[in-house]
């Protein structure tokens, strides 16, 4: 994955009404405390692939001496991206339904594994977040993430499996 995808990648793609999108941005950047904490904020919604952006703030330095980003942010961001992404996913499997309606099927999702590989360390002003769901079953999602620096280098992966139902 790179942060700027494939041209002609994203067949098939569903793109969700305004008031779902404000919606979850609104649990996601708002009612979800710890998001707000990492500063991480949605850049890109829709049933493939979700993006985010955290930008580096003293807050998050893991290592004083190289202004390093805590492996921990990029840990609880992946994590984060990876169960909106499963949200999307569900979203636009029940398109049916109102978007109001959509937003009160996340009751229940919670990570049931998470790993993550550090590639690089994170030094930079801002960092770029990407997630997809691989497979949504009718009780477990999987997922895969993606870290990149500024730069576009690629900073760490993830995988996750989330419960869904």
């Amino acid at each position: 994955m790179s942060p700027q995808g494939k041209p002609g990648q994203e067949t098939g793609v569903i793109e969700f009404e305004p008031e779902f999108v404000t919606g979850l941005k609104k649990v996601f950047e708002e009612m979800v405390v710890f998001n707000q904490v990492l500063g991480l904020q949605i850049t890109k919604i829709n049933s493939q692939e979700v993006r985010g952006r955290i930008a580096m703030k003293p807050e998050l330095v893991g290592h004083f001496s190289y202004n390093r980003v805590h492996g921990g942010v990029i840990s609880a961001g992946l994590d984060a991206l990876g169960g909106l992404a499963c949200m999307a996913a569900i979203g636009a499997r029940h398109m049916d339904e109102a978007p109001m309606q959509r937003l009160h099927r996340f009751a229940k999702l919670g990570t049931i594994d998470l790993r993550i590989d550090y590639l690089r360390p994170g030094i930079g002003d801002h960092f770029e977040l990407q997630a997809e769901v691989l497979r949504l079953g009718s009780r477990v999602a999987n997922t895969r993430m993606a870290f990149f620096g500024a730069d576009g280098k690629l900073l760490a992966t993830g995988s996750a499996a989330y419960i869904v139902s």
